[in-house]
């Protein structure tokens, strides 16, 4: 056999082990972290190294881990009647809302989100910030794995866990303590409301200061979480009700 094409079938073979190899130790950690609660995630590294690197020498990173059962039901709802109504319904991607964003951009409207929670999941605690299609793509493969693998309350759990929801400030745990002085058990429905509400840039939005458009936000989940019926909403044994604009 001729030494180069020796070499391409080796190289190939390396390839083909490194891809299976990468596919199922991915596969494991979802599976290990359907029960262990995950320590960091990868968008808190990257906001604890983008720190350092700009000599951020005030910035602290808080978050600690608060399991499902010493979370306020509200906070949950909250979060999925501010960023994913479907959630409950759907196999980690809303079709309709992809429809609709794409839609708009052929409108020449501006380029608006329609990730779910499921995806936001697999984003924060695997991969970075940006939109590059090499992200999208390894987004979509986490999501599937978390959906596959994870029931909907512990995607929603490890959610709330790790969301940013100010700067160094991840999780409901952390969150509730700074903005609320008080443990997330405790967090009523308008508390839960506002922590939403900052999510869409919870650098710029502040859960214990908030602008007109955070209040106006605040008080359109509530509604939302009123009119999904409450905590119940989250078991999945009613359809999703069409959302209202805010």
């Amino acid at each position: 056999m001729p030494p180069l094409r020796t070499a391409l079938r080796r190289l190939s073979r390396a390839l083909a082990i490194l891809v299976v190899s990468w596919l199922a130790l991915s596969w494991l950690a979802v599976l290990v972290l359907r029960f262990v609660p995950p320590w960091t995630s990868a968008v808190m590294m990257e906001r604890r190294m983008g720190a350092w690197l700009h000599g951020e020498r005030d910035f602290r990173l808080r978050q600690h881990w608060v399991p499902w059962t010493q979370v306020s039901p509200y906070v949950p709802l909250a979060m999925v009647a501010g960023e994913d109504q479907k959630f409950p319904f759907h196999h980690g991607f809303d079709l309709d809302s992809i429809q609709d964003a794409l839609d708009d951009a052929d409108e020449g409207k501006r380029l608006r989100g329609a990730s779910t929670i499921s995806q936001q999941t697999a984003k924060n605690l695997f991969l970075w910030n940006g939109r590059s299609f090499v992200r999208k793509g390894l987004e979509a493969y986490f999501t599937v794995l978390i959906e596959l693998s994870w029931p909907k309350r512990r995607i929603l759990e490890v959610y709330m866990n790790i969301a940013e929801l100010g700067d160094g400030i991840y999780g409901v745990g952390a969150a509730s303590e700074a903005y609320f002085h008080v443990p997330p058990s405790r967090l009523g429905p308008a508390q839960a409301a506002r922590l939403a509400a900052v999510l869409p840039s919870p650098r710029r939005l502040h859960a214990d200061r908030p602008s007109a458009y955070v209040q106006r936000r605040t008080q359109w989940i509530e509604r939302q979480m009123q009119q999904l019926g409450g905590p119940g909403y989250l078991d999945g044994t009613h359809p999703p009700r069409p959302r209202r604009g805010h």
